[in-house]
């Protein structure tokens, strides 16, 4: 009976905890679709800045003329002038989207007032790796004949990796058969130097096994020799870039969330959640090598009285520049994080208890020494702080926790701005 009963309760705690898995794995989901969508909104209004300015002109000179031409009707003379301007307008606007379908998201021109658009009059640079003078012809005459695109040339590896180094490449088409390697070897080795540039392979095997062996190394496309065209050419270009920029938009946003994981949105520091979990790894260290380590719990004093104030946007902008203050008072191997609200810690690794508090001393004098301007006024800001060490014989690192928190306490019960040490 008492087994029956005990299984239940086993099967109810792991029903609970698949549920809450799958809670916290659609919460992740969530966040992720909205990482990805801020960064497509930012990057739809900068196209947007560029359209719009781009367009302007032709635009208004195309609406213009079809105004004229109403007014001029019956004058077939003028009416032929304004056929063909209106000719030569439309086709800086198809110019335009052309540009718009091809560009790069990360090249932006910059404007007056501090003001950046994506550039559009960027080129495409394509390098082309291929030892064969009349294919390489071919390629090269379709590409001129596409326009805006800026052609590189490697006839084997050697010429490669100095090409890719001087200059930003958008894409490399890749010839299967190099006189010393193939396209496969190559693409191995940019996959082993980092080099993420998309490739396509151009080749005349026609092979569909190589056609396989290339996508699964890295490649974008695959054309054969045979089907090079201007249309094909101009197809693969574009699909090519639009599968780069997604994936660069799935890696920035995967990056983003990364860091919003670790990070406090404010202030820019670790949040509590990270920080906990790196103060376990260091205490294991402790308790391993038998090093010193001190933690530091602080709280800036009388905060509400500046929320009340100057308001909470004030008490924002005290919190940001204290969290920059904190980072240029401690040490590259210290670790900072906000703690929660006004409550910041840092922690202190192989560091004894006199250093930890002299180097606080120094800081407590640094905040109250730096009144912070806020509009038209200036807020003084003072900070009490609690330290306590680990002591990996005795301590676990919840117990240090309250002692730094303790002794945070008796720091703002006598008196605020102040250091009390357990």
């Amino acid at each position: 009976m008492l087994n029956i009963t005990g299984r239940k309760k086993m099967e109810e705690r792991l029903k609970q905890n698949l549920e809450e898995l799958e809670k916290a794995n659609r919460q992740i989901i969530e966040q992720q679709k909205t990482v990805i969508e801020e960064e497509r909104l930012k990057v739809l209004l900068q196209m947007a800045g560029a359209t719009a300015h781009e367009m302007n002109q032709p635009l208004m000179a195309l609406l213009g003329y079809i105004e004229l031409m109403s007014i001029h009707k019956n004058n077939k003379e003028k009416m032929d002038q304004y056929i063909t301007k209106v000719e030569n307008s439309g086709r800086r606007l198809a110019d335009i989207v052309k540009k718009i379908q091809m560009i790069r998201h990360d090249e932006v021109k910059s404007y007056p007032g501090d003001s950046t658009i994506l550039n559009l009059d960027q080129p495409i640079n394509i390098l082309s790796i291929e030892d064969n003078d009349h294919d390489y012809s071919r390629i090269q005459t379709i590409l001129i004949q596409i326009g805006n695109i800026d052609i590189f040339r490697a006839r084997d590896i050697d010429e490669v990796f100095r090409i890719i180094s001087d200059h930003q490449l958008d894409i490399i088409f890749l010839d299967h058969f190099l006189p010393s390697c193939t396209g496969l070897d190559l693409l191995h080795q940019m996959k082993d130097k980092g080099i993420e540039t998309p490739v396509v392979f151009i080749t005349g095997s026609g092979d569909e096994t190589v056609a396989s062996k290339a996508i699964q190394a890295g490649a974008y496309e695959y054309i054969p020799k045979t089907s090079v065209s201007i249309k094909s050419i101009s197809r693969v270009i574009y699909s090519t870039m639009e599968k780069y920029r997604l994936k660069n938009e799935v890696k920035q946003a995967m990056a983003k969330m990364a860091k919003m994981s670790t990070k406090d949105a404010l202030t820019g520091l670790y949040n509590r959640r990270y920080f906990m979990e790196i103060c376990d790894r260091e205490t294991s260290g402790v308790q391993r090598y038998k090093s010193s380590l001190v933690l530091c719990l602080m709280d800036l004093d009388h905060f509400k009285n500046i929320n009340d104030t100057y308001g909470h946007q004030c008490g924002d902008e005290v919190l940001k520049i204290f969290s920059e203050l904190v980072l240029e008072s401690i040490r590259k191997s210290d670790i900072a994080c906000r703690y929660g609200g006004e409550e910041f810690a840092v922690l202190f690794p192989h560091t004894a208890i006199k250093d930890a508090l002299s180097m606080c001393e120094r800081f407590r004098k640094t905040i109250a020494n730096h009144p912070i301007p806020y509009n038209e006024a200036t807020v003084n800001v003072t900070v009490s702080m609690g330290l306590a060490p680990f002591y990996p014989d005795t301590d676990s690192f919840s117990s240090v926790i309250h002692k730094a928190d303790k002794a945070l306490n008796r720091a703002k019960k006598e008196g605020h701005n102040r250091i009390v040490a357990m």
